[in-house]
This record gives structure tokens, sequence and C-alpha cells, in this order.
């Protein structure tokens, strides 16, 4: 007995090596049972009777759900507080079936929880186990069905994280807390089960995948910006560009009521519809870059010797999976995490918080974050896949982070700094740039119900 779960276990949690894909990362190893079970065991242990892995249903017994419980708004702001009272039910509605919609269009079949029968006899699952990045998760299924005889040992290995078992008691044999081996033992067959059915997976490292190639700067990045009313201080930052980088391709996004020329060699300025917003002006900005990476910056940013673009590149190259790189403005470094819990069918609960994940492996200056200050370096079919909300038209900057949480690998890194101009009092600008609580109220509704959330914390 003893035998056949500590392999089957081992073969098992080879496959369950879970690494965090941005909010969650879904374990994709397809594990072929009956190949498995036929060269593993042979036919005098099999059960004639085995057919093979079978989906689960929501009906399966004390298997916990995915929305277990839902997150606590507990100082948070609630998201549905911006939409106008005699609005809400229509709003909710229309909500929840949009939502039900989103979901059965993005679903995949690698999301579907599978387990294996336990005619190994474990049950465990194959594929979609979900977990949150760097965070605790329980793995569902794990189960021995065999006849009471005695003792049974349990070990399970994994590759990208560590396991633990919650709640153990004095006399309970679980060795391995915290570690990437860990073994249960138990001479009852029910205290096992019980065990196993607390066992947790912590990813530990933080990690997307994508892919790519490259050469000299110019041809390498495109810089990037938006502009509306600030001519001024767009030609300041045009001026500090050229001393620096004399034929580096500058975009311009320009939403002003009145547009003027902009000057300069290898400029393209694009005008817009008057006051059509930042993230409509992003859009364009974005979709016009040819070159692998761009360079975003603000109209009254100021290029300065720590701006150096082939800083970013050099470490875009060495690390083929990150997307996106941010520096600092005027030596403030600004980053931070997003932490989403799961809610019910009102919504889940975000969290924006101050810190930072884990270091950039070999970039001891550099930390993997999600969302980083507005002088960044970019992929530029990344961010194109993800874009901007049109929606967004005067004040947002997380906004566009919550919509690439799980689809963009971010960090931030220290030295890469770049100025900022000089305020200049403009009433015009200033009444656009802060258009009041009304605004406000309405981007929190936009939440509500693009992002299906009911709560959101910005610290």
């Amino acid at each position: 007995m003893y035998f056949s779960l500590n392999i089957i276990l081992k073969l098992f949690l080879s496959g369950l090596c879970v690494t965090a894909l941005g909010i969650y990362a879904i374990q994709t190893g397809l594990i072929d049972v009956i190949e498995i079970r036929n060269r593993l065991f042979p036919s005098h242990i099999q059960n004639s009777q085995y057919s093979g892995p079978y989906i689960a249903k929501q009906s399966i017994g004390p298997l916990p759900s995915k929305n277990s419980s839902s997150c606590s708004c507990t100082g948070f702001a609630l998201t549905n507080q911006g939409v106008p009272q005699n609005e809400l039910m229509n709003l909710q509605s229309r909500r929840f079936e949009q939502f039900q919609q989103y979901k059965r269009r993005m679903a995949t079949n690698m999301e579907e929880l599978i387990l294996a029968q336990p005619n190994s006899p474990l049950q465990y699952p194959i594929q979609g186990v979900i977990v949150t990045p760097l965070t605790k998760s329980r793995i569902p299924g794990l189960s021995v069905h065999a006849l009471k005889r005695g003792p049974y040992k349990v070990s399970l290995k994994v590759k990208s994280g560590v396991l633990s078992v919650e709640g153990v008691l004095d006399g309970q044999q679980v060795d391995g807390h915290g570690q990437k081996n860990l073994s249960i033992s138990s001479s009852k067959l029910e205290e096992l089960n019980d065990l196993l059915s607390r066992v947790t997976y912590t990813n530990t490292i933080y990690h997307i995948n994508t892919r790519d190639l490259g050469t000299d700067i110019n041809s390498q990045v495109t810089i990037t910006t938006k502009t509306f009313l600030r001519y001024h201080e767009l030609n300041i930052l045009i001026g500090s560009i050229r001393q620096l980088y004399p034929t580096i391709k500058i975009i311009v996004a320009d939403d002003s009521l009145v547009p003027e020329k902009v000057n300069g060699s290898n400029i393209e300025h694009y005008i817009m519809p008057p006051a059509q917003g930042w993230f409509a002006g992003r859009n364009l900005a974005i979709s016009q870059v040819t070159t692998k990476y761009f360079l975003w910056v603000d109209d009254d940013f100021l290029f300065n010797k720590d701006t150096r673009i082939e800083s970013f590149v050099e470490i875009m190259e060495k690390i083929p999976e990150l997307d996106v790189i941010g520096g600092s403005v005027k030596k403030n470094q600004f980053f931070f995490r997003l932490q989403y819990e799961e809610g019910d069918e009102e919504g889940g609960c975000l969290r924006r918080i101050k810190t930072s994940h884990q270091l950039v492996p070999g970039f001891r200056n550099c930390v993997f974050v999600d969302g980083v200050v507005n002088y960044f370096l970019a992929r530029t079919d990344a961010v194109q896949r993800v874009g901007f909300d049109p929606f967004l038209k005067r004040v947002a900057h997380t906004e566009f982070f919550i919509d690439a949480l799980g689809k963009l690998l971010i960090a931030s890194c220290k030295g890469f700094s770049i100025d900022h101009q000089k305020r200049l009092k403009q009433s015009n600008y200033q009444h656009y740039r802060h258009p009041g609580k009304r605004d406000e109220m309405k981007k929190i509704a936009h939440q509500y119900f693009r992002n299906h959330l009911k709560c959101i914390y910005l610290h």
C-alpha cells in the first residue's frame, strides 16, 4: 500500500509545479492516467473498471468551491456607490448577464477542474488548479480510496512553490511544512484523507510567459506621449529628447481644443477631435508604433543624463518574459501591487498596496510589481493586446494596470530617472485635469460594471 501511494503522489505533484500568471495561474500539464497506471502498476492491482478521468461537477461533495466565501469590503470604497440609486437595479441585472456572457466567451477547457478517479488508489486533480500568485491556496480533490489496512504514508513534492497542511494537531505526523517536500503519515485512512483535504500550495515564483528578439536603439524604441493644451511643455520635452536622442521617432497624440503645429524631424503628430481624453490618446499613440518597444512619457517630463533608454532595453532583452519596466520621476520610484480577492456574484475586492512582489532574479535594483509610474518602457505588442479604456478621459492610471493584471509581467527599477518640468498655472487645463466629484463617481461606477468589482481600495 505504501509503495503505490508514494509513487503515484510523486508523479502527480511533479505536474503540480504551478507558476503564477498575474492574478491567477492555471496548471496546464495534462497527465495520461491510463498510461501511467499501466506503466507503474501490474495488472493484478489495477481496477478493471477504470474509466479514465472525469470532469468535476458542482456536486463533488467535500471539494471546496473556488468562491467558497466572498471577499470582505471592510475599509474599501464600494464601487456600486458611484451608480445613481434609481439606475442601480437595472445596471446590476445587465452587469450580471454580461459577466456570465464574458465568462462563457473567455472560458477554456483548461480552467475546468478534472480529477483522476481514485483507482490508483489516489484521487488528484489533473488540471484546473488555480492559485493566486505568492499566496497560499488549497489543493482540491486530494484523497486516498483504499482498503482499510494501513499504515499509510503520502509523500508530495513540488518545484515552483512550497507545501503545507492547515490545522495540524499534536500527534499528527506531518513533516516538511513550508518546504518543497511534504510527507503525511497515519494509521487511519479517515485521518489521512482529512489531512490531505487541508494540503495547501504556495507558489514562490512570480512569472509570466512571453517571447522576443532586437538591434540599435532608434530601430527598437519609439517615444510616445499624449498632449492637451500644453504645447509649451511639449516643446521643452522634445528639445530635451533631441539632446540625447537626435533621430529617435516621437509620436504625439493631441486632442487640444485648438491644435498647434509641432515642429521637428521624425515626429508624428496625430490630431484628435477635441477633448477625447487621456486613454483614447494613449490608444492612438500606441496604435501607430512600429518598433518592438515604446517609451511612454508625459508631455511635461524632461530628459536628463539618467534617462537611459538603452538600460531599459538591455534588461528587456535579457528577460524576454518582461512586458513593462518602470523607472522614477524626479527620483520618485512609484510602484504598487494589486491584491485581488474572489467575491460572490456581486463581484470581487481589489486593493492597491505600495509594495512589490519580489526581486527580479539577476537584477538587484529591480522588483516585480503590478503597476508603475507614467515613465516606462513596454513591449508594443503586449500593451496593444491590453489597450487603454477610452471611457477614462481625464484622471486614470491604475485602471490600465487593473486591465493588465495577469496579462503583463511588470517590473520597476532604480536608477532610471526622468525629470518633471515646473508646473505652470493654466486655468483652462486645470479645469479639464480636475473635473470634480461627478466624473470620479462615474469612473467608480464604470469599474463596478466593467471590472466586476464590488469594492476597491487605493492605498
